[in-house]
């Protein structure tokens, strides 16, 4: 640590210097009602602010925090901090400050029993360095529903209906967590994160666009499939309607849910462009429709994951297959983590242990967390030059241990 520079947790008091901080860094001040909003999920002995003293002023420098969920991995479900704020003041780049940031909350997350972090990252290249490694890869579209059609006709099922903000409240969690069940890095919704992050629709969300639309697909009576939306006028210079649909959120809880959700908003009348960036990069509609083309596919970072405690990391997912794998970690961040370990792994249970025989694999922490929840596999990691395979066929029996059914995917901004 500097001698200029004190990393210590915030209270309550520290907010006004916190929030200006944040707002230099990101280039703008949160909206009056946003801050609000934040303030209610906010747990401040869980924030970190950098501090330098000039005389008798101290004046915040950096920001960090942290929420806790719970997220599915494979097989299970394990309390995370949802990594948030994270910001250096742009007089103070290129001294330290973030890397001291993220060590303190690492080994405060270590201390408090969190086996594992996730963020969204502002940069990609920052936070590979603290051992971070890709969660899921997001899929963003932008088609012309005009010429969306699906590859194999069947007739549409269920019926959609609007809902007021308070009968989402009332059917959406359910319909949320059982399309979720078993998919990797998704979050469980407290109410308090309905109503402040998923149903908020305050005018500052909406970017000159509608207030958001809420509809739900009811199949035999129940309520299956659901999609929160925005509309965004455009009539063009010959008012010619060519609306802009952007979806915000669009699950159900099976195939043809799914399917009968997004034929809705394929078909929404007046809109030439449906678009939305949450999706994962292995969404069922990519290979539903007949012109894949159309999508626009853009595949990018989604969440980003840390491995705090290995150990209890891999002992809280469950793997596809039985088997076993000896590998050195190279972890400088978290040195805990540091070493050889066996895992002795199955589709009922885990067992991580150090080792004392030669390594079959030698990998960083992103590396490993990159393979946690079956986002990237081992081979691909090799392929890339990022690992050591030591015992040849070792990356192919990583890739079936860690590989999984379904493709991770967080809808949840943090």
């Amino acid at each position: 640590m500097t001698a200029e520079i004190e990393i210590r947790t915030c209270t309550a008091d520290d907010w006004p210097a916190f929030h200006e901080t944040m707002s230099a860094a990101f280039g703008g001040p949160m909206e009056e009602e946003a801050e609000a909003q934040w303030k209610r999920l906010l747990d401040f002995d869980k924030m970190l602010a950098a501090t330098t003293c000039q005389a008798i002023d101290e004046r915040v420098v950096g920001t960090a925090g942290w929420l806790p969920m719970e997220m599915a991995v494979p097989g299970g479900e394990l309390p995370v901090a949802a990594v948030t704020m994270v910001t250096v003041s742009p007089t103070h780049r290129r001294r330290g400050i973030l890397r001291q940031m993220m060590r303190r909350q690492l080994d405060d997350l270590h201390a408090a029993g969190i086996a594992v972090a996730t963020l969204w990252a502002s940069e990609t290249a920052i936070y590979q360095r603290f051992g971070y490694g890709l969660g899921f890869l997001k899929g963003r579209i932008d088609v012309d529903p005009r010429q969306a059609e699906f590859l194999r006709a069947s007739a549409p099922i269920g019926r959609t209906r609007f809902l007021t903000q308070e009968q989402a409240t009332e059917l959406l969690p359910d319909v949320y967590e059982r399309a979720r069940q078993g998919v990797p890095a998704s979050f469980r919704r407290t109410p308090l994160w309905w109503e402040v992050q998923v149903l908020a629709d305050q005018p500052y969300r909406r970017h000159g666009a509608s207030p958001m639309f809420r509809v739900a697909l009811e199949i035999d009576g129940t309520v299956e499939g659901y999609a929160l939306y925005r509309v965004k006028s455009n009539w063009g210079p010959n008012a010619l309607p060519n609306n802009e649909i952007d979806v915000l959120e669009a699950l159900g809880t099976s195939p043809a849910a799914t399917r009968e959700i997004w034929r809705y908003l394929l078909s929404i009348d007046l809109a030439g462009k449906v678009r939305t960036h949450r999706l994962n990069a292995q969404h069922p509609l990519f290979l539903s429709l007949a012109n894949l083309r159309l999508l626009q596919l853009v595949v990018g970072d989604g969440t980003w994951a840390r491995l705090v405690d290995v150990q209890a990391a891999l002992e809280a997912r469950r793997y596809a297959c039985e088997g076993s794998l000896t590998f050195e970690l190279i972890d400088d961040v978290c040195p805990w983590n540091a070493g050889v370990w066996r895992l002795k792994a199955g589709p009922n249970d885990a067992e991580l242990r150090q080792a004392t025989t030669s390594p079959e694999l030698r990998l960083s922490a992103a590396e490993l967390a990159a393979m946690y929840l079956g986002t990237i596999p081992c081979s691909a990691l090799r392929a890339a030059g990022r690992l050591d395979e030591l015992t040849p066929g070792a990356a192919l029996r990583a890739d079936l241990l860690f590989s999984w059914d379904v493709a991770p995917w967080c809808l949840d901004d943090f």
